[in-house]
């Protein structure tokens, strides 16, 4: 019985082992880019399979998108023209990257081919369009949710993590009454001023992680 009962501790001390471990593993794999901090640096692949590093964008202003056609809070940016007017009116002075982590098992997941056609008929303008299927680049910046807009200044510091406004609603009609905190943070920095609101909350959907 005493036998028993020192194997059955044991096996849970084994499990709870694991269990942390399982925990480190997590907390390591969803690091956060932290502002004011080296923005992580990556390399995933385009739409036409070339890849693309943050270092090639050294000394540049960096806007990264997190992406999904398939949430209803990405459609409301798209189908309200906001996130493609913001491409173009900031398109000559900074880089803006769209990426999608959606893992390819997921129904949201759209293959390259078809988010060409996609960016197209809305008339989409990001810099690159990045796949992230492994989802190293999301999880290295801790990116939640479809829009997640991070800024990186041309030293390569994260200058703004959050949400692109301050309407958390799916509904492209509020976006004519929101406050940009996208734009307000590239203003700010515009006019050589720390950025205002540099860390807040993102709204949307969650991202389809593998």
């Amino acid at each position: 019985m005493m036998l028993e009962t020192r194997r059955a501790a044991c096996e849970a001390l084994g499990l709870a082992g694991l269990v942390l471990a399982l925990s480190a593993v997590s907390v390591e794999a969803w690091a956060t880019a932290v502002v004011g901090q080296p923005a992580p640096a990556f390399q995933a692949p385009d739409l036409q399979g070339r890849s693309v590093s943050l270092s090639d964008f050294k000394g540049k202003t960096v806007v990264l998108e997190w992406h999904n056609f398939g949430c209803p809070f990405v459609q409301k940016h798209y189908k309200s023209n906001n996130m493609q007017a913001l491409q173009k009116k900031y398109g000559a002075e900074l880089v803006w990257l769209t990426i999608n982590s959606t893992h390819a098992g997921h129904q949201d997941y759209q293959a390259p081919a078809v988010l060409e056609k996609e960016l197209a008929r809305f008339g989409a303008a990001p810099t690159r369009f990045l796949m992230d299927e492994s989802g190293e680049v999301g999880k290295a910046y801790g990116a939640k949710v479809t829009p997640h807009m991070y800024v990186i200044d041309p030293t390569g510091k994260v200058v703004y993590n959050g949400a692109i406004d301050d309407k958390r609603s799916a509904n492209p009609d509020d976006v004519k009454t929101s406050r940009n905190l996208l734009v307000a943070a590239l203003e700010d920095m515009r006019a050589g001023r720390p950025v205002a609101n540099a860390v807040n909350v993102p709204y949307g959907c969650t991202i389809k992680y593998k």
